[in-house]
């Protein structure tokens, strides 16, 4: 290969483009052309012309200038490029394309797919625990024990976890009911239980402390006094 060739290969610019849009830009609403376009406009801003035209456009793609002119318009309309316009130092006014709507738009795209996984994650928790329940009453939960469980994780802001480990707790004390277990969340909420390590270790020290003997009350020791009484005083 010609040295400077090479020369002139290795010192061009990198187009770094994100993995994620690749991944999601048919989600966006993106087409392959319009994603090619977008990656040409970042390529001439990073190479410091804010505002390619769509005749230098269409010298790089396969598409007619008039196209190019199009699709620039249209990419404006859907939200995935701006033209902004700016006053130079001389006061010329001069505009430039950003890619800002791209960016932002991607960003709400994984933000909702987050958010997504975290509500079927959660219902699949919440499912498992309603099963757990019932398991454990060898009957199906009536429709105010369904609503106080609903209660426990929307309103409280319980974990299944930490409700799972009070189940746990009133099974070992023999004391199944939902009105117990209530209070055992109750009880750890307000002594900053939050994890289940916590509630086991809270637990722990409980049955510990009510395991110590209790000591009896010492009998208070009143001395003895020679009886007086005035009814016999002349």
């Amino acid at each position: 290969m010609d040295q400077n060739l090479l020369l002139k290969w290795t010192t061009q610019r990198q187009l770094s483009v994100p993995t994620l849009l690749l991944k999601h830009y048919k989600e966006l609403g993106l087409k392959e052309n319009e994603l090619i376009a977008l990656l040409h406009v970042q390529s001439f801003i990073d190479e410091g012309d804010g505002f390619p035209t769509p005749e230098l456009l269409s010298e790089r793609m396969t598409l007619s200038m008039n196209e190019c002119a199009d699709m620039l318009g249209r990419l404006i309309r859907n939200g995935f490029l701006t033209l902004d316009k700016r006053w130079d130092e001389q006061g010329i006014l001069f505009e430039f394309f950003t890619l800002d709507p791209l960016w932002i738009r991607l960003m709400k795209l994984l933000k909702g797919e987050q958010k997504e996984k975290q509500e079927q994650q959660k219902q699949s928790q919440e499912g498992l625990l309603y099963k757990r329940f019932e398991e454990e009453f060898c009957r199906p939960l009536s429709p105010i024990e369904a609503e106080t469980l609903s209660m426990w994780i929307d309103q409280d802001q319980h974990s299944a976890e930490l409700i799972t480990a009070a189940l746990r707790e009133a099974v070992v004390s023999g004391k199944l009911n939902f009105r117990y277990i209530d209070r055992i969340l109750f009880e750890w909420k307000r002594n900053g239980v939050h994890t289940v390590e916590q509630a086991r270790a809270h637990g722990e020290k409980f049955r510990k402390y009510n395991q110590q003997p209790r000591q009896e009350p010492k009998p208070i020791k009143v001395d003895s006094y020679p009886s007086f009484s005035w009814l016999d005083q002349s």
